[in-house]
C-alpha cells in the first residue's frame, strides 16, 4: 500500500484487531507493491516496543512541488448547476448557507489567504453547505461526500486553520491521507491559504533514505497542524512524539479508502482511539468523493461508536457524481497492440495540443510494459507506482506539476485526490476492477480516475480502451451503475473521429 513503501525501511503498523468488520477491499495497484516478509517482521518487532520504535520526518521542499498558479485560467471552483446535495443535520443547530466567505466569521488573515493566495471569488456549492456545518459551534462531526474538483480540500483545510490557537505551540489539527502525494498536495493548500496566519505545520509521511532519522532522536511535534499518512502518524503517536491532548479537529481525506480498507483501517482506528482518549471533544471530518452504501454504513458506525456525539452528513446523489465538464468515450480496439497504437497515434498526438494526459493501468507490470512501448516509439513519458523510491515519486510528481512532462502513466496511486489543473485527458488503458471480484468493475475508482481531468470545472475527455468481451461487460456495468451512456468512437484507427470527440468535449 502507498503508505508502506519506504526506502528507509519504515512500514506502517498493522494492528491485529479492530472495532468492527468492514467490507474487505484491496487494490490491484497495492497488491504488486506489498512490502516483503522481512520488512513486515521488522515492523512487527518494532511495534512491540514503542520506546525502540523508529520513525522518520520528511524534509520536503513544498514550494518546489506547487502548481504554477499563473497557468490557471480561473481559480474559481465550479460544479454542475443541477448538483443535488443532500445535507442531514442533527440537533437544534441552524445552519445558514454561506454565499460569501465573509459569512463564515473568518479572521482577516484567512480571508486574505482565500482571496489573495487562493484567488477564490466565492464558495463553491459544496463549500456553501459544508463550511457552516464545520465552522459553527458546537463543532459537530461531519461525514461528507463531494465531487472531485468541487473544493472539498478547501473545506477541511479552512476548518483546520480556523480552529487553531496561534499562541499554543502544540498539535491542534490533524489530517490523515492515504498517500504521501496527497499529503504533500494538501500541505501545499494549507501553506498557501494560511500564509498570513503564522500557523505552523509539519508533514508526517514516510521518509526517503536521505532524510531518515530514528524516532527516538526526533523532538516532540510542536507544529499546530500535522498532515500525514496513517502509518507514520501512528508511529509518532505510539512513540509519544505526537501529542493528542490539544487536538481540536481530525480530518480523514479519502475517508472511504482510509477506514474501510484493511491496510489503512487499523492505523486509522488506532489514531482515532488515541484522540478520543486524550481529547474527547475533537471534531472529526470524513471527506471523500465516493461512499458506497456498505462503506457509508461502516464509517458511520465508527463515528458513532468512537465519538459518542451528534454528527452531520452531506452526500451527492449517485447518478450525479460524474463530472458534467468531462466527456467520456469508449474505444473498441481489436487487440492489445491496437490500444498502444490508439494512445500513440491518436490520443497523444492530439493531446499535445490540449494539455497533459494521465494514463491509468491496473498493475505495476502493465505500467512498465506501456512505459517501454511508448518510450520505444519516441515519446517522453514518466511512470509512477508505489514500488518506486520516495524521492523518485516526489521528483516525478514535481516534473509533471511543473509541466516538464506531459504524459504520466500511473497505477491507482494517483486515482484519488491528485490535483493538476492542466490535465485535460485521462486514458483508462485498463478499466478498474474489484480486487476480490475481477469480473466486477470498481465504480468508485472509475469515478476517481475520471475526476483527474476537468478539475475546477474545466473541460476534459476520458478515453476507455476496450479490446475484449470482458472489457465491454465491465464498461456496460459502469454505464448502468451511473445511469450514463458513454459515447463510442466510431473507429479506433480514424484520426478525424478522435478530433471530433475532442471538439465535442470543448478541447479543440
Amino acid at each position: 500500500m502507498a503508505d508502506t513503501s519506504s526506502t528507509s525501511g519504515i512500514t506502517s503498523s498493522t494492528a491485529a484487531s479492530t472495532t468492527a468488520n468492514p467490507p474487505e477491499s484491496k487494490s490491484w495497484a497495492d497488491q504488486v507493491d506489498e512490502i516483503d516478509q522481512a520488512e513486515q517482521s521488522a515492523d512487527q518487532a518494532e511495534q512491540s516496543s514503542a520506546s525502540n520504535e523508529e520513525g522518520a520526518t520528511a524534509e520536503i521542499n513544498i514550494g518546489s512541488l506547487q502548481v504554477d498558479e499563473s497557468k490557471r485560467e480561473n481559480s474559481t471552483l465550479s460544479e454542475p448547476e443541477d448538483s443535488s446535495i443532500q445535507a442531514v443535520t442533527s440537533g437544534d443547530t441552524m445552519y445558514k448557507s454561506a454565499k460569501r466567505f465573509e459569512d463564515l466569521n473568518l479572521s482577516p488573515e484567512l480571508l486574505k489567504g482565500l482571496y489573495v493566495q487562493m484567488q477564490f471569488e466565492r464558495p463553491s456549492k459544496i463549500q456553501e453547505i459544508s463550511l457552516p456545518m464545520i465552522l459553527t459551534p458546537p463543532y459537530k462531526n461531519l461525514i461528507a461526500q463531494a465531487h472531485n474538483g468541487s473544493g472539498k480540500t478547501t473545506c477541511f483545510v479552512l476548518g483546520m486553520l480556523s480552529r487553531i490557537d496561534p499562541k499554543l505551540a502544540a498539535p491542534q489539527a490533524l489530517c490523515i491521507c492515504p498517500t504521501r502525494e496527497l499529503a504533500i498536495q494538501n500541505m501545499e493548500v494549507l501553506l498557501k491559504m494560511g500564509k498570513f496566519t503564522g500557523i505552523t505545520s509539519e508533514l508526517g509521511i514516510p521518509a526517503d533514505s536521505a532524510n531518515y532519522i530514528p524516532i527516538s532522536k526526533r523532538p516532540p511535534v510542536t507544529a499546530q497542524v500535522v498532515i500525514g499518512t496513517p502509518g507514520t502518524i501512528n508511529k509518532w503517536v505510539t512513540a509519544r512524539k505526537l501529542g493528542m491532548s490539544c487536538m481540536k479537529i481530525l480530518v480523514f481525506d479519502e475517508a472511504d479508502h482510509m477506514l474501510a480498507e484493511s491496510g489503512f483501517q487499523d492505523d486509522s482506528i488506532r489514531i482515532m482511539k488515541a484522540i478520543v482518549k486524550a481529547s474527547a471533544n475533537c471534531q472529526v471530518l470524513l471527506f471523500s468523493a465516493t461512499f458506497g452504501e456498505n462503506v457509508k454504513a461502516f464509517v458511520t458506525k465508527i463515528v458513532q461508536d468512537l465519538f459518542v456525539q451528534d454528527y452531520n452528513q452531506m452526500f451527492v446523489k449517485k447518478e450525479e457524481l460524474s463530472l458534467d465538464s468531462v466527456k467520456q468515450y469508449k474505444v473498441q480496439c481489436p487487440d492489445e497492440l491496437s490500444k498502444i497504437m490508439v494512445i500513440k497515434d491518436r490520443i497523444l498526438e492530439l493531446g499535445q495540443k490540449v494539455g497533459q494526459t494521465i494514463i491509468f493501468v491496473r498493475t505495476r507490470n502493465s505500467a512498465s510494459m506501456l512505459h517501454k512501448s511508448l518510450v520505444d516509439y519516441g515519446y517522453e513519458v514518466t511512470t509512477i507506482q508505489g514500488a518506486l523510491r520516495q524521492e523518485d515519486r516526489d521528483k516525478i510528481i514535481k516534473e509533471f506539476k511543473d509541466g516538464l512532462t506531459q504524459i504520466l502513466i500511473s497505477t491507482d496511486l494517483l486515482a484519488r485526490g491528485f490535483d493538476q489543473s492542466q490535465v485535460n485527458l485521462v486514458v483508462n488503458y485498463d478499466l478498474p476492477v474489484r480486487h476480490e471480484s475481477p469480473t466486477e468493475p470498481d465504480h468508485e475508482v472509475y469515478l476517481h480516475r475520471i475526476g483527474r481531468a476537468g478539475r475546477f470545472g474545466r473541460k476534459g475527455a476520458i478515453f476507455n480502451l476496450l479490446c475484449s468481451d470482458r472489457d465491454n461487460m465491465l464498461m456496460s456495468k459502469i454505464e448502468n451503475h451511473f445511469n450514463h451512456q458513454v459515447a463510442e468512437i466510431p473507429s479506433w484507427s480514424n484520426e478525424e473521429d478522435f478530433e471530433n470527440a475532442l471538439k465535442i468535449a470543448g478541447l479543440l
